[in-house]
């Protein structure tokens, strides 16, 4: 059952520190489709791939005490910050759960900013299509984002070292 709380138990330990909720939607998403085996259903919504699944698993874990979740007030929004807690490193140690290495990912994703994080996202949940109809389409459901032809640029540049 706890499974899958495990894996994400063992992204944080990898990662350290997460800054900012939508990042962390966006860097599991990545990983999931550069075939780590995350389990979590992604659905389109407002800031690219979503998962409801997701938010519910990072809650249950905060509420275990075994993710540190800091409430941070910005000018005009709030930020969160996630670590692993103690409480959280003893059952990562008694947890039998497989996880393939991804630190290279996750420093790399952890070094680019949410915007960006959200585009190659989008690319990636559309990459059923050839290169040509991602583009358009991060156009079209990404319009207010204003994505030059640098950043599309950009975002296929780090699928190719991601994967």
């Amino acid at each position: 059952m706890l499974a899958n709380h495990a894996k994400l138990m063992k992204f944080f330990m990898n990662a350290g520190e997460i800054v900012g909720r939508k990042k962390l939607q966006k860097m599991i998403y990545i990983l999931k489709k550069c075939d780590i085996p995350f389990e979590e259903k992604y659905e389109f919504h407002f800031y690219g791939p979503y998962s409801e699944e997701l938010t519910l698993r990072i809650e249950e874990l905060c509420n275990l005490g075994f993710i540190s979740e800091q409430k941070e007030q910005k000018s005009n929004y709030y930020q969160y910050r996630y670590t692993v807690t103690t409480a959280g490193e003893d059952f990562l140690e008694h947890s039998m759960v497989e996880f393939p290495s991804c630190n290279d990912k996750i420093e790399k994703m952890k070094e680019k900013s949410s915007r960006f994080l959200e585009l190659v996202s989008t690319m990636l949940y559309f990459d059923h299509l050839t290169k040509e109809e991602v583009e358009e389409k991060v156009q079209v459901v990404k319009k207010s984002s204003n994505y030059t032809h640098a950043d599309l640029q950009a975002g296929w540049q780090f699928i190719t070292e991601l994967k």
